[in-house]
């Protein structure tokens, strides 16, 4: 069985690679083949998904250093029907990759602005007149850097093999431990992958909006996980897009949606809530188990 996996694009994307190594520990593991497809944008990528065009999508949702990305996020909560079904952690080491003969001779830099935001500091101290220059994703300018030696650009050493370009420095994110979470997402109605058997649902992941901007409207709904034992690894807000002020909520927590406690933490959560959404859960797997 083969099943379509997409993945921002163009190719030599770090969620190129962390599919990549996914569709490797699947096929080790399962009997299912995955056929990757880059699209131009994160939500394109999920959005395939919600159409029926591919089977799963893998997408970064938060960085070590940067937190949140946000089209993840926003785009997960504007399609419901999708889910999460798995977590793979990945480290991130940016390189600087340009046809130019040296620093000084630099003009631009381009890449996605959670790369650019990692390598600021670097950037300011060894390039600090340069204009940065984001992009929806780290290889999107690459083609680019053949015809115009002012330009460089910031993505994988692997995209620079894969087009055959030199790099200027390595190793230039600002913090060493520099990682990235993607989420696994498939259609809510497809078991592609029994993923309990492969590992244990170790998070759930969930949002929720409130009825109004008053005291109380979301340590209420905190008090219930804290009442009942459960840690929150991630909690960020988001706005609604509807008025000022009005934020939608995204939560992690350390269990299984199966345990008790979520079961009961979800019922008495639902009465503080305008909207509720229960993206799944699901286990988190390191990289380096995929090679």
């Amino acid at each position: 069985m083969t099943i379509a996996i997409a993945h921002l694009g163009p190719p030599g994307t770090y969620a190129e690679q962390a599919s990549i190594f996914y569709a490797n520990w699947l096929s080790k593991n399962t009997e299912i083949k995955g056929r990757l497809f880059p699209y131009p944008s994160i939500a394109q990528s999920l959005q395939a998904v919600a159409q029926g065009d591919v089977q799963l999508a893998v997408v970064p949702v938060e960085n070590s250093v940067e937190g949140s990305v946000t089209m993840t996020m926003d785009t997960l909560w504007q399609l419901d029907s999708l889910r999460i079904t798995l977590a793979l952690i990945m480290p991130i080491t940016h390189t600087l990759i340009s046809r130019a003969s040296s620093l000084d001779e630099i003009k631009t830099v381009y890449s996605h602005p959670q790369a650019l935001a990692q390598c600021q500091g670097w950037l300011g101290l060894f390039l600090p007149t340069v204009q940065l220059i984001p992009c929806n994703s780290t290889t999107e300018a690459l083609e680019r850097l053949e015809s115009d030696l002012t330009m460089a650009a910031i993505a994988s050493s692997r995209a620079a093999q894969l087009y055959n370009l030199p790099i200027l420095a390595s190793g230039i994110n600002d913090y060493p431990e520099n990682c990235t979470r993607f989420w696994v997402v498939s259609h809510t109605q497809a078991e592609t992958v029994n993923y309990k058997l492969l590992s244990n649902n170790s998070h759930t992941s969930i949002a929720f909006s409130v009825p109004a901007n008053i005291p109380g409207a979301l340590v209420k709904p905190l008090q219930i996980f804290a009442q009942l034992g459960i840690n929150l690894s991630r909690i960020e807000s988001r706005p609604t897009k509807r008025s000022l002020g009005e934020y939608l909520f995204f939560l992690d927590l350390e269990a299984d949606a199966t345990d008790s406690r979520i079961e009961y933490a979800l019922a008495q959560l639902a009465p503080h809530t305008e909207i509720l959404k229960i993206f799944g859960s699901y286990g988190i797997l390191p990289i380096g188990t995929l090679e």
